[in-house]
C-alpha cells in the first residue's frame, strides 16, 4: 500500500455511505490522530483499537448518523505521496466557508485549521472534511 492515509479516508468515506456502525483499519499513529481530530470534532462518535484474528493491531472507528443520514458527506485527501502539499497559516483554505475542518500536520503535531491559525503554525494540508 502506497498511501495508508488516503486508504483510511476511503474506508470511512465507503463507509459512511454505506452506513456502516463501525469502520476498521489497520492502526497507526497518525490514523489515531485523524480519528482523535474527527472525535473532538463531531464527525465520528469515537474509536478503539484492537486486534484482528491474525494479531495485527486494528483502529475501530464508530461511525456517526443524524436521523439517518451521515454525519461525514465528504473527505478529500489533499496531499499525497507524489504531490506534498504544504501550507503557511495565514494560506489555509477554509472548507465550505467554515462548515467544515482541514488537518495538517505541523510540527507540534496534527491539527486542525483554526488551531493552526490561532497558534501561528503551518504544515502539510492532510485532508479536507466536511
Amino acid at each position: 500500500m502506497t498511501d495508508p492515509i488516503s486508504d483510511f479516508l476511503t474506508r470511512l468515506r465507503n463507509a459512511s455511505k454505506a452506513r456502516l456502525e463501525d469502520c476498521v483499519v489497520p492502526h497507526s499513529r497518525l490514523k489515531e490522530a485523524i480519528a482523535a481530530i474527527l472525535r473532538d470534532e463531531g464527525y465520528v462518535t469515537g474509536f478503539s483499537t484492537g486486534t484482528d484474528e491474525r494479531g495485527h493491531k486494528t483502529l475501530i472507528v464508530k461511525m456517526k448518523y443524524a436521523n439517518g443520514a451521515p454525519v461525514i458527506t465528504g473527505l478529500d485527501r489533499a496531499s499525497t505521496p507524489g504531490r506534498r502539499i504544504y501550507k503557511r497559516y495565514t494560506e489555509i483554505p477554509r472548507v465550505l466557508n467554515g462548515l467544515g475542518i482541514s488537518i495538517l500536520s505541523t510540527s507540534k503535531g496534527l491539527m486542525k485549521d483554526a488551531d493552526c491559525r490561532r497558534n501561528k503554525a503551518g504544515g502539510e494540508l492532510i485532508c479536507n472534511v466536511w
